[in-house]
């Protein structure tokens, strides 16, 4: 009978064993609690519960008792025929409903539990993991952790802008001072085929600014040949060092060996080389900018050399094995083609251009930027004071020009002054600051800065004292030469003194004037006691103070005054003529600075000058007589002079 109750599909249609509808529901039951226990914990459950007897007999009676100490789990229950039959099936139904409802809820919690477990699982061994390749692959530890997030807290913070770069340009129409460079540049550099090239000139004028700036104007340019992407990169020459190892070279790039250079782990392990591209190879297809590019070594700049010429960079090394079939491919590229390094290059020096290498000079065009005028200071002044969103008292951009003509050091004191001027008004609001004169005075008697630029040039004429012409690097300067005529004390043994400390050359000019003075004038100049004097001493390291040095000396002997307002510089020659010289550029400068009106140079200088300074009315002289011509206009000299020629 137990065999049937369990068996499926099976049901007792005896006659005399109850309703047929009853036998099934309790059939149905049966089932429901077969499916919910299984068979064998089915029977197991009923033998633990006295109900096997039960299930096994045909009574009705007895088959739901079975049924309720199973469903119940009370082996004490005894259905009574008295009862009616379907309301304690009902019942059953009902309970075992339950059982199977909760036992649903059940399972599909377990199941969600288990699920969870599972994912967690997943986590922990995948954290388990991570930690494993960390340690396996780095020597972090909870020291250097806690570096590394010191420093990512550091890049969380920061100061506001230095007003240096706040007042720095942003275009190059900006750029103070320098219209004739930077239209020189940019023809240069914006062309469709541009070149490389050299940047002259004093420190502060605005080289680099407008080597940077330069960049983006030509991407702009139609004509232009670089893409919007074009890099700028930019290192100073003086920080670059040529390794003659080549251990290492962050200009033009270096192979590290396997060994002794600290390949890579995995490149090591294979002993294959890893060549390292420098900034030219970054700088491909843009502008790879060298500030103070005199300063590059020689080796250095040779090797840089043929980097221009091959446009790109080759590397070698003893461990590159090329049938290595572990050598990575890019590896394999670099060794066997090189890295590209096709780049414009632009460098800045402060250097004279006789101090750089030739054939840098040769491959390059050359650009020279001015030193800047009084004027072009008050100018950047202003456009500083602009930026910054203050008002300048009357007259304080001129006091800074007093002080520097150095573009950098004008934006410092304008800084250094517009944060006294902060400190001075307490709470007041920074757009309503104004810096005063007395802002910049305080800045400058800190600093124990004395004024660039002193005035010489005066209207009243005076004998014996002429102004000469000297440069050093790019800036002019005028030269006060003064002299002092008495008879001698005993007659033909005069004897003409002057600096020592004034150089050879300056000796050799005096010489030359007085063999000169002879010549034009038919007198013995040993028949005078002469005293030459360069003022504030100093080095002349050239003749160009000669045509000077004779006109004082004609000026000492034969008391005529010679105006305050001229400068000259030339070479004499014993024949009287007026040779060309260096410098002319700065001198002119020099001049202008001074507060000179004219300048005498000598004729073949002034064929090369395109337009004179405003303000400077240049003379070019072929020789002394015309130098004379134009000094003493009235003629005074003339009889004299005519006298003495031969």
């Amino acid at each position: 009978m137990l065999e049937k109750w369990l068996s499926e599909g099976k049901e007792d249609r005896r006659p005399g064993h109850g309703s047929e509808a009853l036998r099934r529901r309790i059939h149905a039951l049966y089932g429901l609690l077969k499916d919910l226990y299984g068979p064998e914990q089915l029977v197991l459950k009923a033998g633990k519960l006295d109900a096997l007897a039960f299930m096994e007999s045909d009574d009705v009676c007895d088959q739901i008792t079975a049924l309720s100490r199973l469903v119940f789990e009370d082996p004490t229950i005894q259905w009574k025929s008295s009862k009616a039959p379907e309301k304690e099936l009902e019942y059953l139904e009902d309970h075992l409903a339950d059982v199977l409802a909760r036992r649903s809820v059940e399972e599909d919690l377990e199941n969600k539990i288990a699920a969870k477990m599972q994912e967690r699982h997943e986590e922990y061994v995948k954290d388990i993991r991570l930690q494993l390749l960390k340690e396996d692959s780095g020597p972090d530890n909870a020291h250097t952790r806690k570096k590394f997030e010191e420093l990512e807290s550091l890049e969380t913070r920061g100061l506001a802008s230095s007003a240096l770069e706040v007042m720095r340009p942003q275009n190059l129409s900006e750029v103070v001072g320098q219209a004739s460079a930077v239209r020189s540049l940019m023809t240069k550099l914006g062309s469709p085929f541009p070149q490389h090239i050299l940047l002259y000139g004093p420190p502060g004028v605005g080289k680099t600014t407008v080597a940077r700036l330069a960049l983006e104007e030509a991407r702009r340019s139609r004509h232009a040949s670089f893409a919007d992407e074009a890099p700028f990169v930019e290192v100073d020459g003086s920080t670059v060092r040529w390794d003659p190892r080549e251990v290492t070279n962050p200009l033009l790039g270096s192979v590290h060996d396997p060994i002794y250079q600290g390949a890579r782990r995995d490149l090591a392990d294979g002993s294959v080389p890893e060549p390292k591209p420098g900034l030219v190879t970054e700088a491909h297809g843009g502008v790879l900018f060298i500030d103070e590019i005199g300063e590059l070594e020689y080796v250095l700049q040779n090797k840089l050399l043929k980097v221009l010429e091959d446009k790109r960079v080759f590397f070698e090394s003893s461990y590159y094995d090329p049938d290595d079939p572990q050598v990575p491919q890019y590896i394999r590229k670099l060794f066997q083609d090189g890295a590209p390094a096709d780049f414009v290059l632009i460098g800045a020096t402060t250097r004279d251009p006789s101090d750089i290498n030739p054939a840098f000079r040769s491959r390059c065009a050359e650009v020279y930027f001015d030193p800047l005028t009084p004027e072009d200071v008050v100018g950047i002044v202003n456009q500083g004071a602009q930026r910054l969103e203050v008002t300048l008292e009357n007259g304080a951009a001129a006091y800074v020009a007093e002080y520097t003509i150095d573009g950098r050091q004008a934006v410092r004191l304008l800084a250094d002054a517009y944060s006294t001027a902060l400190y001075r008004s307490g709470e007041a609001s920074v757009p309503d600051t104004e810096i005063t004169i007395q802002d910049i005075r305080e800045v400058i008697e800190a600093g124990r800065l004395a004024p660039y630029v002193l005035e010489k040039a005066s209207e009243q004429s005076e004998v014996g004292k002429v102004f000469g012409l000297g440069v050093s690097g790019y800036w002019g300067s005028v030269l006060e030469i003064e002299a002092a005529a008495f008879p001698a004390s005993e007659a033909g043994k005069g004897q003409v003194r002057f600096n020592d400390t004034a150089g050879s050359m300056t000796k050799d000019s005096v010489f030359n004037a007085a063999s000169l003075f002879r010549r034009v004038t038919g007198k013995e100049l040993s028949a005078y006691d002469v005293h030459i004097n360069i003022v504030g001493g100093g080095n002349i390291d050239g003749p160009s103070a000669g045509a000077a040095i004779f006109l004082a000396i004609v000026s000492s002997v034969y008391h005529w005054p010679l105006p305050q307002t001229l400068a000259l510089t030339g070479e004499i020659s014993l024949q009287g003529k007026v040779k060309p010289v260096g410098g002319i550029h700065g001198k002119l400068y020099g001049a202008r600075q001074a507060g000179m009106k004219t300048m005498l140079i000598p004729q073949e200088n002034k064929r090369s000058l395109s337009q004179a300074p405003a303000g400077l009315d240049i003379i070019g002289v072929d020789t002394v007589d015309d130098i004379m011509n134009h000094v003493f206009p009235d003629g005074l000299h003339k009889p004299v002079f005519e006298l003495g020629h031969p």
